[in-house]
């Protein structure tokens, strides 16, 4: 249970070395607000034209009687929207960390260096258009792995009682540790740290893992929350990531208190 307060404490300590360092904070933001604008664009689209295509994709039932084709679409409107919208949070750090990848690359790095007990950070000899694919490529595994998830919760959310109740806490605690997995990824795939490894290292430590990506998760629900909470949550994940990595990490506080 200790870890789960450990991971929770990453999140502030994140947020609290961007508010130390401002530039860093404020090149930060870019790729989140790319990135919602583009997702707010699609879910007003689906919004307005959901209805249409659950029409256009279920021919079968235009002679069905009434109510049962209006309640019939309706609900599968309603499911459509549902689902599109789980997918967006699980896929908008993906997406964003993708957009931004040059400058969530160089905050991690600058964060590295600032708790380095020598002031140095691991630097990764690819290219960026390598990188760039690695870690487009990690990101749709890991989309695909989270959408068999959520497939998965969706069915066993018909379950009475159990899919009201368990199967909605379960998703956070899915999507929470499929959302640090990408956000560690930044500062682990820099360490030549490979997927198949990464999700090892995570699941050695789940409790540590849920204590940061599930309340960023419940976070990640508020757009707007999610862009001004990026930069952090990225210093934040290098944190944990050294945790996981077993790398020795200076404090902040006591670095400045030994530089003075």
């Amino acid at each position: 249970m200790r870890d789960l307060g450990v991971g929770f404490g990453y999140l502030f300590k994140g947020q609290r070395w961007v508010a130390r360092h401002g530039r860093q904070f404020g090149f930060g933001l870019l790729p989140g607000l790319i990135t919602l604008v583009l997702y707010a664009a699609a879910l007003v689209a689906l919004a307005l034209w959901g209805a249409d295509f659950v029409g256009w994709a279920t021919p079968f039932a235009d002679d069905w009687s009434s109510p049962w084709l209006g309640l019939f679409r309706g609900l599968l409107t309603v499911v459509l929207f549902a689902l599109s919208l789980l997918l967006a949070v699980i896929t908008f750090t993906a997406v964003t960390l993708l957009i931004g990848q040059p400058f969530y690359e160089s905050l991690s790095e600058a964060v590295d260096r600032d708790v380095s007990p020598d002031g140095t950070a691991p630097e990764s000899d690819l290219p960026l258009l390598r990188e760039l694919w690695i870690s487009g490529r990690d990101s749709l595994r890991i989309v695909v792995r989270a959408a068999v998830w959520g497939v998965l919760l969706f069915a066993l959310g018909f379950v009475p009682v159990v899919g009201q109740t368990a199967v909605p806490v379960l998703g956070f605690f899915v999507t929470g540790f499929f959302l640090t997995e990408e956000l560690a990824a930044v500062a682990l795939q820099r360490r030549g740290v490979v997927l198949r490894d990464r999700l090892a290292l995570l699941r050695s430590r789940k409790t540590l893992v849920w204590g940061f990506g599930t309340p960023l998760a419940l976070a990640f629900l508020v757009p707007f929350v999610a862009v001004f909470l990026m930069p952090g949550v990225v210093a934040g994940a290098t944190l944990l990531a050294r945790e996981l990595n077993g790398e020795e990490t200076v404090d902040a506080d006591d670095r400045e208190r030994q530089d003075a």
